[in-house]
C-alpha cells in the first residue's frame, strides 16, 4: 500500500503513515529499510497489518520548497520529523498533530504531562476571566459580567476531542480497548477510573495498536 509519512518522533521510535485508504498506521524504526530517511510527506510503500505498518519503502522524495539551499531544507525536514519531548511539546502534540489519534499507544509520562498542562492552562484562563470581568465592572461598581470566562470556555471545547484520544491511547497502552475511556464519565466512579489507567505500568512489547514507546520504564 501507498502512503505519507504523517509524523515521526525518533526520540521514542514511533510514527504515523496516512495510507491510501484513508486510515494510519503506527510504525517504528525496525519497520524501515536500513538507511531510510523520514521527513514529513514523504511518500512510502508498505505492508499494512491491523493499524501498524511493515516493510516500509520510499516510493519518492519529499515534496520541499523552492528556494532555500539544500541543507536548509534538510535541518527542516528533521524539525518537522522529530523536536523537543518536554512536558510542553507532549501537550502540544496532543492538541495538535493527535488531536484525532485514536489508534497509538500514550505511555504514562505523555497522559501525565497532557492532563498537567491542561489544568494549569485553564487555571491560568480562569484566573485572567476573573480578573477581565472585575475591569469591565469596575471592581464592584458596576455591573456584573461573565465575557472573561469565553477564553476558558473556547480551550475546554477545545480540548474535549484530544482528551479523549489520550485516554484511549492510554488505554492501548496498558493493553485495554478505548472503549473503557466511558468509564471516567461516570459520576463518582469516573476519577478513580481516570487515576488507575494513568497510572497502570505500559504493557511490555508489541500490542495490537503498536510497539511500546522508548524511554518506558518497568
Amino acid at each position: 500500500m501507498r502512503g505519507t509519512v504523517f509524523h515521526y518522533d525518533e526520540n521514542h521510535d514511533y510514527g504515523y503513515i496516512n495510507g491510501v485508504d484513508g486510515k494510519r498506521y503506527i510504525f517504528g524504526r525496525k519497520d524501515l529499510t536500513e538507511g531510510m530517511p523520514l521527513a514529513k510527506g514523504l511518500l512510502v510503500q508498505f505492508t499494512p497489518d491491523d493499524g501498524t505498518a511493515h516493510d516500509i519503502v520510499a516510493a519518492s522524495r519529499p515534496s520541499l520548497p523552492a528556494n532555500g539551499n539544500p541543507e536548509q531544507r534538510g535541518r527542516n525536514a528533521q524539525r518537522h520529523s522529530t523536536g523537543p519531548m518536554g512536558l510542553w511539546a507532549y501537550f502540544l502534540r496532543a492538541l495538535g498533530d493527535d488531536y484525532r489519534n485514536f489508534t497509538g499507544r500514550a505511555r504514562r509520562k505523555v497522559f501525565w504531562a497532557f492532563y498537567l498542562w491542561f489544568y494549569v492552562v485553564l487555571v491560568t484562563l480562569f484566573g485572567f476571566g476573573i480578573l477581565l470581568n472585575l475591569a469591565i465592572s469596575g471592581f464592584d461598581d458596576g455591573p456584573r459580567t461573565s465575557i472573561g470566562y469565553i477564553p476558558a470556555l473556547l480551550f475546554v471545547l477545545a480540548a474535549i476531542l484530544p482528551s479523549i484520544a489520550v485516554v484511549v491511547r492510554r488505554l492501548h497502552d496498558i493493553g485495554l480497548t478505548g472503549w473503557f475511556a466511558l468509564l471516567c464519565y461516570i459520576p463518582a466512579f469516573g476519577a478513580v477510573a481516570f487515576l488507575i489507567f494513568g497510572l497502570l505500568p505500559s504493557q511490555f512489547g508489541e500490542n495490537r495498536w503498536g510497539s511500546i514507546q522508548a524511554g518506558v520504564r518497568f
